[in-house]
């Protein structure tokens, strides 16, 4: 899959198809010596903590971006939850009342931003 000069393209494709694998999984030219550390390495299958099942070499991404059971703060209170449980949560977080310094309201959490520009 490179550019290689006309004079040197026979001998180049014996050495690909003698050295060279495509892997099955991703495609990526891999050296044949070097194409079962390829699968176990980046292809073979792990389960997450949230009981999913995907390739090792997604793991990380998915634990950081994609898992039900990463770490996520709460908007209102920062304590740290599990994403899965974070929206009902925020839910009952934001619908606490704290009275309000200026007008002596009480306001929900959730509101507070915004509180000001209505404030008298």
């Amino acid at each position: 899959k490179k550019d290689v000069p006309v004079a040197n393209f026979i001998m180049h494709e014996i050495h690909c198809s003698r050295n060279i694998a495509v892997c099955r999984y991703c495609s990526e030219s891999i050296p044949k010596s070097e194409m079962k550390n390829h699968i176990e390495s980046d292809h073979v299958q792990v389960t997450c903590k949230c009981q999913m099942k995907l390739e090792k070499s997604l793991l990380k991404d998915h634990e950081v971006s994609a898992c039900p059971l990463r770490p996520a703060l709460c908007q209102y209170c920062d304590i740290q939850l599990t994403f899965s449980k974070l929206q009902d949560h925020e839910i009952y977080c934001g619908a606490r009342t704290e009275r309000c310094g200026s007008c002596g309201h009480n306001v929900m959490v959730k509101d507070l931003k915004e509180h000001p520009r209505v404030c008298g």
